[in-house]
């Protein structure tokens, strides 16, 4: 039972490593569009959900402050799924009052998976916990530690961090493309931003993305609604 916990707490531990690791490109990025150290790392705090801060300072590298209404949208679209993740994990935490907050507050890709792999209640519980704690540590001090470096570099683009940000969006975003549906919609939303952005103001074209996304998503449950009718 022990030696189990252990290789749990190991694979809890790998992922926040390996997940906070993407945080000295978000950290170094976001001192480049323009935010402060402190600023940069009050939105990890807070936000810490990476696609969503990636997408955010994305928007406003592009578009300065007057993006920022779009970059929150941007932001939010893409921070919409820990909803669906919660109501998957509430029964199985069950937790009350602080502790909800706090659970909220951790609700992500990897502490949900992590949680979900596991095939007792106990285990999951583990999992989330450890997993959730474990990224939030890592993200935050990595964060710290881009946006320092940011502060040190004229150009993050010189040491490949613009490219980094890039691929570690991609990581982020491509474990969930694990059905033909799926990969579909993202096809089909990467497509609408690619060929709107020339028309478009800045933060915009992620808009009209996340859109293809919801009119698929209700397209599909009219139809089932339809066939089991």
């Amino acid at each position: 039972m022990l030696a189990r916990a252990n290789s749990l707490l190991v694979t809890s531990v790998s992922v926040g490593l390996a997940t906070g690791l993407y945080g000295i490109s978000f950290g170094a990025l976001s001192v480049a569009a323009g935010l402060d150290v402190w600023q940069t790392c009050v939105l990890s705090l807070l936000m810490f959900s990476g696609g969503s801060q990636f997408a955010f300072v994305g928007v406003i590298a592009g578009g300065g402050v007057a993006a920022i209404p779009a970059a929150i949208a941007s932001a939010w679209m893409m921070g919409v799924r820990n909803g669906f993740y919660a109501v998957a994990m509430a029964p199985i935490l069950q937790l009350r009052k602080t502790r909800r907050v706090v659970g909220a507050q951790l609700t992500i890709d990897e502490s949900t998976g992590v949680a979900l792999s596991q095939t007792e209640t106990e285990k999951q519980k583990y999992g989330f916990w450890a997993t959730g704690i474990s990224v939030f540590v890592f993200w935050n001090l990595l964060t710290l530690l881009g946006a320092l470096l940011g502060e040190l570099m004229s150009d993050p683009s010189v040491w490949g961090l613009d490219a980094a940000a890039a691929a570690a969006f991609v990581a982020l975003v491509w474990p969930r493309l694990n059905d033909s549906p799926t990969r579909v919609v993202a096809v089909l939303a990467f497509a609408v931003s690619i060929l709107s952005s020339p028309y478009v103001p800045q933060g915009v074209p992620v808009l009209l993305a996340g859109l293809v996304a919801v009119v698929v998503w209700a397209i599909g449950a009219t139809r089932n609604q339809d066939g089991e009718s």
